[in-house]
């Protein structure tokens, strides 16, 4: 199986923000009085604003809203930790040597993604999808879909990294390849998930005739 072109999800496959993001909410699951793992379950690779309303059932959009705001300005201004992941920037700086397109599907808004990135001190993408740029975000496939147009490809010719279900969810449904960043028991559709891996540093890629092969652990995945 062969690929074109990366898109790559942000927050846990490609830097770390895990404890800002779950300061961020268990601040709001304590503002709500909702249990803390309750929403740390969900809201991992979910926009936040759909997280909001799954939470916030009764709310009026303009008290969404409002608490979007709070939660957003918690997580843009929190970047204690953030870093990359190892093989993040390896891989990036090989994508961009041998002209591999490749995208950041993100379901964090412009402010948030673009603090993060700043901080993870990562490449910059020609190309960013972001919450604002979809109607529908993971686990929707729209995200993907319009990462692959971005790219100029079908997005059978994409293969996602993903580590959240949400994420899994959309890059499936979106009819990309898909690599799983961290293993863990949890994985949702395993039999449909091209390859799992560690991290990044896991894989190795060859460019032939305008084709990317992926090899972890000396197997070819697409």
């Amino acid at each position: 199986m062969k690929c074109r072109g990366f898109l790559f999800d942000l927050d846990g496959t490609l830097i770390d923000s895990l404890p800002a993001v779950e300061r961020a909410w268990i601040k709001f699951a304590d503002k709500m009085g909702i249990d803390r793992d309750e929403v740390l379950n969900y809201v991992h690779g979910t926009p936040a604003i759909l997280s909001l309303r799954h939470f916030m059932p009764d709310a009026t959009e303009e008290e969404i809203d409002s608490i979007f705001k709070w939660i957003e300005k918690l997580e843009t201004e929190d970047t204690e930790g953030i870093a990359a992941l190892p093989g993040a920037i390896a891989l990036i700086d090989k994508l961009n040597a041998l002209d591999i397109p490749w995208a950041i599907v993100t379901s964090g808004t412009v402010p948030l993604a673009s603090a993060r990135h700043k901080v993870a001190e990562l490449p910059e993408p020609a190309h960013w999808v972001t919450a604002e740029s979809v109607k529908n975000g993971k686990p929707n496939p729209e995200p993907y879909l319009l990462g692959a147009q971005k790219l100029g490809l079908l997005p059978e010719e994409c293969v996602v990294f993903e580590d959240a279900a949400a994420g899994i969810h959309a890059g499936l449904d979106a009819g990309c390849q898909v690599v799983v960043v961290h293993d863990s028991p949890d994985i949702p559709r395993r039999d449909e998930i091209h390859m799992t891996i560690t991290n990044l540093e896991d894989i190795e890629i060859v460019k032939s005739g305008g084709y990317v092969t992926i090899y972890a652990m000396n197997q070819a995945v697409c």
